[in-house]
């Protein structure tokens, strides 16, 4: 007999037997992919995953021989050599190749350099299998090819489009292996699994009474903002029978977007039974402020917050795949099978374009989703092509409705870009137009340069004022001049911060506004996208018009002023010129200058798109996605490996600096020194407490006795920890810069 998994009896009463593995995991991938229309396909893959385990050398590694046994190419190689004679059998066949071969270490490209490609290990010296197997397993399904292949008839699109049912297939199949190990492990060990998630459609009467309940609290129809408001919600949520696909939703700030489009998806899944909510978001410093609000609307146990500021993915260094194998059991990856799933941007493209098996694993859950997309217009440009087309893949075939919901609508039209989606006719409220216009807060007034002594000049005149630089930098050096100049009510947000430190700087920011207490804030632009709060004055240095335009949202944001007193000055910044790829979006907004006296309308921020995209050209693809997913009549060219280096939204190449900022922080940190303690688990502890720099600058923190990993024996170089806490200031967060003038903390030798 041979085993998938060993256990603790000596006499091998506890191990699973691998055909159980196998057959458990081929019959659950199959269940995970039935909605998707590839559950032939998904049971062959996880009939075959692992069948080069039926060999004595992986008999001999689970007797506890430190040996390695590649026990994925066999069930690969198996699966292309057998003989089917359709030719879509035959292509699905090698699309599971590559779902098999990567279930560990990731999915492969077919051709690299590398040894780990995967034309290379079909072809390398593999140890011979038992041919016990052939009976051991039930018989392979015939006719394997999805009915859904047979819709990808545009020969320019059908190969990303096996690239995506490729990694629908590879999701089922991880996720599944991940279940049935996890369950074996469990019942080892008598600990209970992670916890099972009540399904969308079972809850959904429940979360539209809730909904519904809260609306009826919130409808106060005595003020002409609060009625529009309510007409935008309704207006919203009778859109809700729309044949699904995709859709966008453009209300101006103040309008109420964020509850309206939950209502829409909400609606819009108890009419055509999608499977969960998906709402994705930009920023991480606005993940809590939205999932606060929906825990409140819809209840806590049915929304899931995953976001993360450090890469869960690495792993300490390990001598075997056993290691490796705990450990991924010990982070116990979200696959967001919760009803309401809230995210960032970050996550959800990244783990559509991923390799690994942890990233990837939630993608099969993504599909039958409503997936609201908010603050569309900050999809970064150069990976705005490749986003587009896999948009478009989810919504038509994988039963998707995705909602681009934004202040500043981005022309993604296909009438107006080449590869964009077809959006004709799918807007959800009620004449855009005319909401921007009604719902017009601030003006926007372009002056020439400010020095900072012209900024602290303007901002004395103004009690409460905001102004918004394009760095840290910057920001830190207006900061500490206005200290100097005696300023008061001086506040200072930045992304040196920690983002629990933020949301405390928010909360108080908020207070002293409430208060009409003197309230100066120097930011930088993480301020700016779906932050809720209020001032009389704005200042932004020179960006794109849609950076303007969201710092425009923090202007009079509740209407208490009129529109022309309440100014959005934009000025030029010269001894800090704004970063390189911010400056030839300065030259795109300046040219609508002489065209659109209202920067603010939805003509001029169309206008501006328009322009962006036209100048970007081919460089809305700069990374080539989309040429990784190539092939010829005798088969496939698939670069997933490739493609998941290169699609990173957020490329600034910073690490973290996890900083011990309370009581909570300082639990965690002790906890990694715990081996029992998942990694996963510290990870989501420690998000809101790390600072993103960049490597040269935490090398030198490190050089310097500053920052040091901490148990990278058990860890490796996940956590870099601060020691010296007086680099951490709570005016300004983390001052990297005087690492090398500062002693050593007295307990670094």
């Amino acid at each position: 007999m041979y085993f998938a998994h060993s256990g603790k009896a000596p006499d091998r009463t506890d191990w699973q037997p691998l055909p159980d593995h196998l057959t458990a995991v081929a019959v659950l991938a199959a269940a995970f992919a039935d909605p998707l229309g590839l559950d032939r396909a998904a049971f062959l893959a996880g009939l075959y995953h692992d069948l080069g385990k039926y060999c004595e050398a992986f008999e001999r590694r689970l007797q506890g021989e430190d040996i390695r046994v590649d026990h994925s190419t066999a069930g690969a190689l198996a699966v292309i050599e057998h003989a089917w004679e359709r030719p879509l059998d035959r292509a699905t066949a090698e699309l599971i190749a590559y779902c098999i071969a990567g279930h560990h270490a990731g999915l492969p490209d077919r051709l690299n350099d590398t040894a780990a490609c995967l034309d290379r290990r079909l072809q390398s010296e593999l140890p011979t299998l038992d041919p016990v197997w052939r009976t051991d397993l039930p018989s392979p399904p015939g006719d394997i090819a999805p009915a859904l292949f047979a819709t990808f008839s545009d020969p320019k699109e059908a190969f990303f489009s096996l690239s995506v049912a490729t990694r629908m297939i590879f999701s089922c199949l991880v996720d599944a292996d991940f279940k049935d190990t996890e369950a074996h492990y469990a019942a080892l060990e008598q600990r209970m699994k992670d916890r099972s998630w009540p399904t969308l459609q079972a809850r959904l009467p429940e979360l539209l009474q809730r909904f519904d309940a809260c609306m009826e609290r919130k409808r106060d129809l005595s003020t002409d903002l609060n009625r529009l408001r309510a007409r935008i919600l309704d207006h919203v949520r009778a859109r809700a029978g729309e044949a699904p696909g995709l859709f966008t939703l453009t209300v101006p700030t103040g309008g109420g977007k964020t509850l309206a489009s939950l209502g829409f998806a909400l609606d819009h899944a108890r009419l055509h039974g999608h499977r969960r909510v998906i709402y994705a978001l930009p920023f991480t410093s606005i993940i809590d402020q939205t999932a606060d609000i929906f825990r409140s609307v819809l209840g806590a146990d049915h929304v899931l917050e995953h976001h993360s500021a450090i890469d869960e993915d690495r792993r300490p260094p390990g001598r075997t795949d056993d290691r490796q194998q705990a450990e991924k059991l010990k982070l116990a990856m979200e696959d967001w099978a919760a009803p309401v799933v809230v995210t960032t941007n970050v996550q959800f493209f990244e783990s559509l374009f991923a390799a690994k098996p942890s990233r990837a694993r939630k993608l099969h859950n993504i599909a039958g989703s409503v997936v609201i997309l908010d603050e569309a217009q900050t999809l970064p440009r150069d990976l705005l092509k490749p986003a587009m087309r896999m948009l478009r893949e989810l919504a038509q075939s994988y039963g998707c409705s995705i909602v681009l919901c934004t202040a500043t609508q981005p022309a993604l039209d296909a009438d107006k870009l080449e590869g964009g989606l077809p959006l004709r006719g799918r807007e959800l409220a009620p004449d855009p137009q005319e909401l921007s216009n009604t719902l017009r807060r601030a003006t926007v007034r372009r002056v020439g340069d400010m020095a900072n002594d012209e900024l602290i000049a303007a901002l004395r005149e103004a009690p409460r004022g905001l102004v918004i630089v394009n760095s840290r930098k910057h920001a830190r050096a207006l900061f500490r001049d206005a200290q100097a100049s005696g300023l008061e009510g001086l506040v200072h947000l930045t992304t040196r911060q920690c983002a629990v430190h933020r949301r405390q700087v928010l909360a108080r920011i908020r207070e002293r506004l409430e208060a009409k207490s003197s309230c100066r804030v120097i930011a930088t632009s993480l301020i700016e996208a779906g932050v809720d709060i209020d001032f009389p004055k704005v200042w932004r240095a020179e960006a794109g018009l849609d950076q303007i335009v969201q710092a425009a949202g923090r202007c009079n944001r509740e209407g208490r002023a009129q529109a022309g007193d309440s100014i959005v000055t934009v000025f030029s910044a010269p001894d800090y010129p704004p970063p390189r790829e911010v400056r030839s979006l300065v030259t795109d907004m300046q040219r609508m200058l002489g065209r659109h006296d209202d920067l603010l309308s939805l003509a001029a921020i169309e206008d501006y798109f328009a322009e962006v995209y036209w100048r970007m050209g081919d460089r809305l693809d700069a990374r080539g996605i989309l040429k990784l997913f190539t092939g010829t009549a005798r088969g496939t060219d698939f670069a997933f490996r490739t493609a998941a280096e290169r699609f990173r939204m957020i490329d600034s190449g910073l690490v973290p600096v996890i900083v011990a900022y309370d009581a909570p922080a300082e639990d965690a940190i002790a906890r990694l020194h715990a081996p029992e303690m998942s990694s996963g688990t510290l990870a989501r502890a420690l998000q809101g407490y790390t600072v993103q720099v960049a490597p040269t600058d935490r090398d030198a923190l490190i050089r310097n006795g500053h920052v040091a990993f901490e148990r990278p024996d058990l860890r490796g170089d996940q956590f870099a920890v601060l020691k010296t806490p007086g680099l951490y200031r709570e005016s300004v967060g983390l001052v990297w810069e005087e690492a090398d003038d500062l002693p050593m903390p007295s307990n670094v030798i």
